[in-house]
């Protein structure tokens, strides 16, 4: 199963596709418009992790409206695993990390009367 990383900005999102455990295929910097479109375009099984804050659950609710899994993950368990400098690009690679240990519960993706609340 494909895993992608997506670390959220206000108008750019970095995003790092991993196949097997450990290994980034491809990685990529998008603004919001061509982000949606990227989702869209994802047909096979895909597992979406990010970190959880509030776009993330509005990004969520799009790609699971579509099918896949989505794994929202809190900030605090990320941290641990970004090595070097906090970047886009390091925070991906933590988040791939932290999506592969089994001890770290995702935050479930609110709907939208929840997030109004």
């Amino acid at each position: 199963m494909k895993r992608i990383a997506v670390d959220l900005a206000k108008s750019v999102y970095q995003v790092a596709e991993s196949v097997r455990s450990g290994q980034v295929v491809q990685r990529k910097r998008l603004n919001r418009e061509a982000f949606r479109r990227y989702i869209q375009e994802q047909a096979e099984s895909v597992e979406w992790v990010m970190e959880a804050c509030g776009t993330a659950h509005y990004w969520g609710r799009l790609a699971q409206s579509l099918g896949p899994q989505v794994r929202l993950i809190h900030a605090r368990y990320v941290r641990p695993y970004r090595r070097r400098n906090k970047t886009d690009c390091n925070d991906c690679d933590a988040m791939l990390e932290a999506a592969r240990c089994r001890d770290i519960y995702p935050v479930p993706v609110k709907s939208h009367e929840q997030q109004l609340l």
